[in-house]
């Protein structure tokens, strides 16, 4: 049983130290406290120092769960806040885990997040979603972890037992292309990670190319990549075949809603024949103009033994026919691997199976030298559309998604 105090959803709005006193009481007791989960209030500086000054005494603390707490507060006030709880949770040295998501941290309010992320030596687990970050304060977080990295290393050196960055969840934050160079950087540095979600961050073509090549490449340990809503088209297919053959136990890639193209699709199915990701387990690719030649493609690798693990592929919204004998093959081939592992396995189980077809697209006939065109013009209006969706209420819309990740991923340490 995890040692939890929490404030979740009370929608407290607390500015004062007395205000912060009325509701600690029981924190301040607890000399065991593991988990602090203070979600869905609102906290002004005053407040924040007076939980700070309880919070840097709970050495057994592992998890805080500081997403949502600033709703209403005026940049002047953020950052002295977290200052105040970030220095406090310097102190821990067990804390793992960190979820600061929904809070709008843009330049003007990321500078507190650099000393601890850079510094933080127990940070195994890091949750920033929808955080408004943008490219340039999303470049300052990455170069906080290159430092993190080398602060680890030089603990390690000095005898001390370090764990590694493990998972980063980075979504919704219009990290761009101009911020992947730097987070190439934080992952090359960081390379033991295991989980990665960057969804809907407005990152460009090249963008993706760098972060692959020059960062997720060098990550041998990952398991979970998840870039989906971002622009891939051909140029980021080809990057992703060239580095999945690094990924030897990933367990699931999420590619969809990111014009991989039909070339794209092929490119990948081509790399996956190589034999070198025989733990993948989920594979997304809903909405990526992927075609009857890509179908075909995906279904001959997914026959062979380089796939024997693979037990879920989404390809919703694409452009071939529900009827395609590939596509049918597919799902044969899958239930029959659910029904291999009945009764372990539901048979209505959504982890198994290919997703409901209820949104493909007329299979397209344009010709190879046709497609360039029809991808880019594409791609703007996707982007058009992901950049306005990201600039609405960028700090105040939740991702459940996440939440529930963040929920497991404490759960499960705290064992």
């Amino acid at each position: 049983m995890v040692n939890t105090f929490s404030l979740e959803g009370k929608a407290l709005k607390l500015d004062s130290a007395a205000d912060m006193d009325k509701h600690i009481a029981e924190l301040k007791a607890n000399k065991d406290v593991e988990e602090v989960i203070l979600v869905g209030n609102t906290l002004g500086v005053d407040a924040c120092e007076a939980l700070a000054k309880v919070l840097e005494t709970k050495k057994k603390l592992k998890v805080v769960n500081f997403a949502d707490i600033f709703t209403a507060r005026t940049y002047d006030e953020i950052p002295p806040a977290v200052t105040h709880l970030l220095t406090a949770l310097l102190a821990l040295p067990e804390l793992h885990t960190v979820n600061l998501s929904d809070n709008a941290f843009g330049v003007r309010t990321v500078a507190p997040l650099q000393p601890f992320l850079s510094q933080h030596v127990p940070l195994q687990h890091l949750i920033l979603n929808n955080n408004g970050l943008g490219p340039a304060a999303g470049t300052l977080v990455a170069e906080a972890l290159t430092t993190l990295a080398g602060k680890k290393e030089q603990a390690r050196k000095d005898g001390k037992t370090v764990p590694d960055l493990e998972t980063v969840i980075c979504g919704r934050n219009r990290l761009e292309a101009d911020s992947m160079e730097a987070w190439g950087h934080a992952y090359s540095a960081n390379n033991k990670v295991k989980t990665i979600r960057m969804t809907q961050n407005g990152i460009r073509k090249e963008g993706i190319s760098t972060l692959l090549q020059n960062g997720l490449s060098k990550c041998t340990a990952l398991e979970v990549i998840d870039l989906q809503d971002n622009t891939f088209t051909a140029m980021g297919g080809r990057a992703l075949a060239d580095v999945i053959a690094n990924w030897s136990v990933i367990k699931e890639i999420g590619v969809g809603d990111c014009l991989l193209s039909a070339r794209g699709a092929v490119m990948l199915a081509d790399a996956l024949k190589s034999g070198k990701n025989k733990t993948l387990k989920t594979l997304r690719l809903q909405y990526n103009e992927i075609d009857a030649k890509g179908i075909a493609a995906l279904c001959k690798v997914a026959q062979t033994d380089a796939l024997p693990a693979l037990q879920r592929i989404e390809l919703n919204g694409n452009k071939f026919s529900e009827e395609d004998a590939n596509v049918e093959a597919l799902k044969t081939l899958l239930d029959e691997r659910r029904e291999e592992n009945a009764p372990d396995v539901d048979a209505d189980d959504e982890t198994w199976g290919v997703d409901e077809l209820d949104d493909l697209e007329e299979d397209s006939d344009d010709d190879d030298e046709d497609i360039d065109d029809d991808e880019d013009a594409e791609e703007e209006q996707v982007l058009k559309q992901a950049d306005q969706a990201e600039s609405e209420n960028v700090a105040q819309e939740k991702d459940n998604s996440v939440d529930e990740l963040a929920d497991l991923m404490g759960k499960t340490e705290l064992k």
